[in-house]
């Protein structure tokens, strides 16, 4: 939806004086739409773009130095009326002719057609240009019948370096003509967008299907599918774009993915790591490439990649410097041929060999308790997630995981290159802290360390072992992470545990006794958390909303003792999940 607004009528006016306001000095509001501040300069072709509002950077936010002289602004969706173009021609005209470029739709056409027959009746020189990029609106064999898209920018920015160089416009004409002709584009939605004031969107796409070659209005396209992965996704409109490949082109080519208003910027960037590497192998030479939101479609949820091919004279108004209040183009350069060398990175924990049948026993051991402990984990996930997202930002159960998975891919790795028990912790409490990352990710990589120097190194480990280790994990955790008792952390877990464990073993309770001990202690701890608001992490600032909650972190530390223990033989009840 459109959050922002107050009567849907006067969104686009509204809109317009406000992006005026944030860039005063360089653009101005003329009746009609958006000018530069200062005029066209005297004897240069004005560059008029236009069409209907709700797509910025286009139309308003491309007017500027290097690119458009003016914009002529539609309400959203609908093309600007006759007299809106007359009124922007006029108030962008410097004496040397006028360029007008849009989209191919059908209002668009009639609208500015007819402003520029009056103005050619008034003694204008005018020309008419439309972008027409889209593919899958049309065959290759009418390709003037297409739509513009997100190929508007590139035709526009064409046309604007020609200009800003001083062609005439015969000359702007020619070269923005014959960017349009050697533009393709390609788009993908995944759900509609919505008008302000409007509760519901324009279209709708089921949940999970992907449109293919939808407008950016959400026109017809050429067919739903299930939701690609993102590798999917780059080459369906990687093969959709090369389809059209001028016979003459040498490879280079400008680029733009271009996000329609709801994909952001690192998705796009997860795309693009495909979509670049797709294009290269495929013999382009991507020249300044774009990866952003320069046409959008409001909120819609969709994408599209646009390529043109570049011959000399394009190129080198493509990378023709260019500042407008949406768009900044110039002092693009390729990678360098060669990058410095890597710095040396943090050398891997050493590997110590068991060396004793107990030795090799002990390491398996910690081993089959990290496994126990993914899965565990992973059947909390959500549960963990759900917890987090109540007072937090609900990533305690992702990042358990991601934590969980890295630790033991390092101990397997470990334990296969016959390192002992010591060693295989080592390395799994350095692969956790480094992949489960935040404030979780670093404690338990801290606390598996102070574990890790308390474990023998080819004997069996015993309680003694765990009780020491346990002790300086907790007093570890606490001077690093600086939660004490109370705070809502998993210090309220941990610390209970470690002295119910200390009671247990300073009693003389078998070693089972003494875990059993340390995990009720633990549960116990985590279950008091719910009646404690938070003082620590990104939890505080909402403590008094934690309220009524067990905290993630103490929960998780409490099925983790449990799963320890199961794997050795010491049930204690509900070892496989924790309730909520």
């Amino acid at each position: 939806m459109t959050y922002v607004h107050n009567r849907p009528e006067d969104f686009v006016p509204e809109a317009l004086r406000g992006l005026v306001k944030a860039h005063p000095g360089r653009i101005r509001q003329v009746p009609g739409g958006i000018a530069r501040a200062d005029g066209t300069r005297p004897g240069k072709v004005a560059v008029v773009v236009g069409g209907g509002s709700g797509h910025y950077p286009a139309f308003a936010g491309l007017v500027g130095d290097g690119l458009a002289d003016a914009a002529v602004c539609g309400d959203i969706f609908t093309s600007p009326s006759t007299r809106q173009v007359l009124d922007v021609c006029r108030a962008a005209d410097a004496g040397a002719g006028v360029l007008v470029t849009f989209g191919n739709y059908a209002g668009d056409v009639l609208n500015f057609g007819a402003a520029a027959s009056r103005l050619r009746a008034q003694g204008t020189e005018v020309t008419v240009l439309l972008v027409t990029d889209d593919v899958a609106s049309a065959p290759a064999d009418r390709a003037h019948e297409r739509r513009g898209v997100a190929g508007d920018l590139v035709v526009f920015k064409l046309a604007g370096a020609a200009a800003e160089e001083g062609a005439d416009l015969a000359e702007v004409n020619r070269l923005a003509a014959r960017g349009n002709e050697r533009t393709q584009s390609f788009g993908v939605a995944f759900d509609g967008c919505t008008l302000p004031g409007q509760d519901h969107p324009l279209f709708r796409l089921e949940p999970g299907t992907a449109g293919w070659g939808l407008g950016i209005h959400g026109e017809p396209g050429v067919g739903d599918e299930a939701m690609p992965t993102a590798a999917a996704l780059a080459v369906e409109l990687v093969d959709r774009v090369l389809a059209e490949r001028p016979a003459d082109a040498d490879g280079r080519a400008a680029v733009l993915l271009n996000g329609l208003g709801e994909v952001k910027y690192e998705e796009l960037f997860v795309l693009w790591d495909t979509v670049h590497d797709l294009l290269v192998e495929r013999g382009v030479t991507i020249v300044a490439p774009l990866v952003g939101e320069y046409v959008t479609s409001l909120d819609m949820a969709g994408c599209s990649l646009t390529v043109t091919w570049l011959d000399d004279e394009l190129e080198r108004l493509w990378l023709a410097p260019a500042d407008t209040p949406g768009f900044h183009h110039g002092g693009w350069r390729p990678a360098p041929a060669s990058v410095p060398d890597p710095l040396p990175t943090e050398p891997e924990t050493e590997l110590v060999r068991a060396t004793t049948p107990e030795g090799i026993a002990a390491a398996g051991t910690v081993t089959g308790i990290l496994r126990r402990a993914q899965g565990a984990l992973h059947d909390a996930e959500q549960m963990l997630g759900d917890l987090d997202a109540v007072a937090a930002d609900g990533d305690h159960g992702r990042g358990m995981c991601r934590g969980i998975d890295a630790a033991v891919g390092a101990a397997e790795a470990a334990l296969a290159a016959g390192g002992d028990a010591p060693s295989v912790l080592r390395r799994a409490a350095d692969a956790w802290a480094d992949k489960g990352a935040g404030t979780s990710g670093a404690l338990w990589g801290v606390g598996l360390l102070a574990l890790a120097e308390a474990l023998p190194a080819d004997a069996p480990v015993t309680v003694g072992h765990l009780l020491a280790g346990t002790t300086t994990a907790r007093d570890q955790v606490q001077e690093v992470g600086g939660a004490r008792v109370g705070d809502k952390t998993m210090v309220d877990a941990l610390h209970p545990a470690v002295e119910a464990l200390g009671a247990a073993v300073a009693a003389g309770a078998a070693p089972a006794d003494a875990w059993r001990a340390a995990v009720g202690a633990a549960r116990e701890g985590a279950a008091s958390t719910e009646n404690i608001a938070a003082r620590r992490g990104r939890a505080r600032v909402l403590g008094d909303k934690s309220l009524g909650v067990p905290d993630p972190g103490a929960t998780s530390l409490a099925l983790l003792l449990g799963e320890a223990g199961a794997e050795v033989g010491v049930p204690t009840p509900t070892t496989s999940k924790v309730e909520s």
